[in-house]
């Protein structure tokens, strides 16, 4: 993918907290992270990171400009990928968790040690991967006229179902409770999003306090966790501003992005 690639044309950088924090971890160090700004995927990686408080080198890449460093390390030129003692590794949930794993030291940690709880957090994560991420798309990208509706109930309903299966308030916002876990991190850089479908689809449709009828409980549920996710510190500080994000989204909103993601959409298949 060159300089004529439709979806090139992006901002070059973080901005607001997101290149502060791109600036205190501009030094060179072992651990290098190449990433996109805007890349939800990045996002997930750059929250472990600065969760964990462990030192890395960020590097920003544009995917449609793939620099001949990371071709070197990995000739799909995938971001975000992990450079670590030389070696490349890629895949979002593959590196949240090898950073759990390889840097036990580093805390909080973002997986339970009991097994059971263990194992329901990886059910949970991968369902954002093959139920509520497809469906987001789904909702972004449908362009007929009377099914939209559809979509945004068929994503609704993924939120209702995610929210039922949350830890009880009172015990804390995260789906664990008290704990930020590596479910919350693997959805909050869409719930950060969510804004994308008021701006471009007519509205989210997320009842207001109060309004949610019958399940307005489980949309209280919701609105504590998307509100928490929102305003925890390693979120805030790898977002960027959001206008930098709208010609990003407005071709996702017309279905002209050209991105793996969008035409697995397209195609009628998950994330690729």
């Amino acid at each position: 993918m060159g300089k004529d690639h439709p979806d090139a044309d992006l901002h070059p950088e973080a901005t607001g907290l997101a290149a502060v924090t791109v600036k205190a971890h501009s030094a060179p160090n072992s651990l290098k992270l190449y990433s996109g700004w805007f890349c939800p995927f990045v996002q997930r990686v750059w929250i472990t990171l600065e969760e964990k408080h462990i030192p890395y080198e960020y590097i920003e890449v544009n995917p449609y400009h793939k620099p001949a460093s990371l071709l070197t390390l990995n000739p799909r030129g995938l971001v975000p990928t992990l450079q670590y003692v030389n070696k490349p590794l890629y895949e979002s949930t593959v590196l949240v968790q090898f950073l759990e794993d390889a840097f036990p030291a580093h805390t909080p940690h973002i997986l339970p040690q009991d097994a059971y709880d263990r194992a329901r957090v990886r059910i949970w994560t991968d369902w954002v991967t093959s139920r509520f991420i497809p469906s987001f798309h789904r909702f972004l990208q449908y362009q007929g006229g009377d099914g939209l509706d559809a979509k945004r109930n068929e994503f609704l309903n993924y939120l209702k179902e995610f929210a039922r299966e949350l830890a009880p308030a009172e015990q804390g916002p995260y789906f664990l409770g008290k704990d930020f876990s590596l479910v919350d991190i693997q959805l909050a850089p869409w719930a950060v999003r969510l804004w994308v479908f008021d701006h471009f689809k007519g509205g989210l449709g997320v009842p207001e306090k109060g309004q949610g009828g019958e399940d307005e409980k489980v949309w209280e549920r919701w609105r504590v966790w998307s509100g928490a996710v929102a305003e925890r510190k390693s979120v805030r500080e790898t977002l960027s501003e959001r206008e930098h994000f709208l010609p990003i989204y407005q071709r996702y909103a017309e279905d002209r992005a050209q991105s793996d993601l969008a035409r697995a959409t397209r195609e009628g298949k998950g994330v690729p």
